[in-house]
């Protein structure tokens, strides 16, 4: 299944939490930009998250994230050396 631009917005919404603190979640304000709001959403409805409007990453949301962020560091160029 390719990535269309619904679950790149999801990935991208899944990627803003911190890796480093369970106890750090995210609130997705009403005027934020409504692709947004559509991708907590549907990470609310697909059991990632806690809230509607965000929240905390539940136990699938964790290793969806971990994933998530694996991914993209082994599809970001390194930076060349100084």
């Amino acid at each position: 299944m390719p990535c269309n631009h619904e679950i790149a917005e999801e990935i991208n919404m899944l990627i803003r939490f911190s890796q480093t603190s369970t106890l750090q979640g995210i609130k997705v304000h009403a005027n934020a930009d409504s692709e947004v709001i559509a991708a907590t959403s549907r990470l609310f409805d697909k059991g990632l998250i806690s809230q509607q409007d965000g929240g905390y990453l539940t136990p699938l949301g964790h290793e969806a994230a971990d994933q998530a962020h694996c991914l993209l560091n082994i599809l970001t160029p390194p930076k060349p050396a100084a």
